[in-house]
C-alpha cells in the first residue's frame, strides 16, 4: 500500500499527516483522540478502507505525534474544576478549542487539494468530526463517530478510573521502561473486556508509540481544549451529512450515553452498539466498522 506523508500548514502550526491508497479514489479523513497519535488508526485497519476503493488520510492533531507542539502554553484553570463545568454544559477558559482543533482537520484537506471528504473520528477526534461536519458541512460528504460524545450537559461523566489512566501519568522524564508500562496499564484500563489484547500486542504497541514520538505535555492542552468547547449539540443541529454512530457496550471513559446523545441529536443518524467493545476498535469487529462506514459513505460517495 503506497503511504504519502507530509506537513499541512494550519495558521502557525504544522499537522503531519498520512495519506494512502489512490488519490483519485473518495477521501476518508481519520481523526484521533485525546494525546493519540494517527498510528492509533492501525495501518491494517487503513488497509481494509483503501482495499474499499478509498483514500485514507490520518494524522497527528496539534500537540501530539509529529504535528506541532505548543510548547510554554500553559492549560488554563483545574482540571477537576473544569471537568465539573463541561458536565454543566459550560465552557472553561482554554489554550485553544476544538473548533480550532477542527480548523485543522480543514488545513489538512485543503493541502491535500481534498474539496469534500468522509469525516471519520475516535473520542476526542469523534468530537472534532462533529465539529467539522457543521462548521466545514460543506467539506462533509459523511460523517462518522466511533466511541465519543457531544458533552451535552448532565450526561454521565466518565469513570473516574479510565480518565485518571488517560489523563494522568509519570513525569514526562521517567525512564523509557516505566512510560512503556504506563502506557500498557491504561489500554488495559479503557480497552475491550471482550476482546482482551496479549501482553505481547500491547507491549509492542506501547513500545511503537513511545518510539514514534512521547509527549505527554500536550494531553493536558488538549483535554483543556475538550473542556473549553462545551456542549457540541449546537452542531449537531446543524449537521445535514449522513451520519453513523458506533460505540462500545462495555466503554467506561465515554460511556454509551455519549453515543447516544450524538445519534439522538444529528437528524437521521445510525447508532450501531457493540457488546464487550471498550474505548478502542478490537481488531475482531474491524469487517464490521468498516461495512458500517462503508454503508454510511454510500449514502453519498
Amino acid at each position: 500500500m503506497q503511504v504519502r506523508e507530509g506537513k499541512a500548514p494550519s495558521g502557525d502550526l504544522q499537522i503531519h499527516y498520512e495519506d494512502m491508497g489512490n488519490p483519485g479514489d473518495p477521501a476518508v479523513l481519520l481523526i484521533m483522540g485525546l494525546g493519540a497519535q494517527l498510528t492509533f488508526w492501525r495501518e491494517d485497519f487503513c488497509r481494509k478502507l483503501v482495499d474499499q476503493g478509498l483514500r485514507v488520510i490520518r494524522y497527528d492533531n496539534r500537540d501530539v505525534g509529529l504535528s506541532s507542539h505548543l510548547d510554554g502554553q500553559h492549560t488554563l484553570g483545574s482540571q477537576v474544576g473544569n471537568m465539573v463545568r463541561s458536565v454543566l454544559g459550560v465552557r472553561s477558559p482554554a489554550v485553544y478549542t476544538l473548533e480550532d482543533m477542527a480548523d485543522d482537520a480543514a488545513a489538512v484537506l485543503d493541502h491535500l487539494g481534498i474539496d469534500r471528504a468522509h469525516v471519520v473520528g475516535g473520542s476526542m477526534g469523534g468530537m472534532i468530526a462533529q465539529i467539522v461536519a457543521a462548521r466545514h458541512a460543506e467539506r462533509t460528504k459523511t460523517l462518522g463517530v466511533i466511541f465519543s460524545s457531544n458533552n451535552q450537559a448532565f450526561l454521565p461523566p466518565p469513570g473516574p478510573r479510565q480518565l485518571l489512566a488517560v489523563i494522568t501519568g509519570p513525569s514526562p522524564n521517567s525512564p523509557r521502561d516505566v512510560i512503556i508500562e504506563n502506557s500498557i496499564r491504561v489500554s488495559r484500563i479503557i480497552g475491550s473486556p471482550g476482546y482482551p489484547s496479549t501482553d505481547e500486542k500491547l507491549r509492542a504497541d506501547a513500545v511503537a508509540f513511545y518510539e514514534r514520538s512521547y509527549y505527554p505535555q500536550g494531553i493536558a492542552r488538549q483535554f483543556n481544549a475538550i473542556t473549553g468547547s462545551g456542549s457540541l449539540l449546537r452542531y449537531n443541529k446543524q449537521t445535514t451529512a449522513p451520519t453513523v454512530v458506533i460505540h462500545g457496550k462495555a466503554d467506561k471513559l465515554m460511556r454509551p450515553s455519549g453515543g447516544k446523545a450524538i445519534a439522538k441529536a444529528i437528524p437521521n443518524a445510525r447508532l450501531v452498539m457493540y457488546d464487550g467493545m471498550g474505548h478502542e476498535l478490537p481488531e475482531p469487529l474491524w469487517d464490521e466498522v468498516v461495512g458500517e462506514l462503508k454503508t454510511t459513505f454510500a449514502e453519498r460517495p
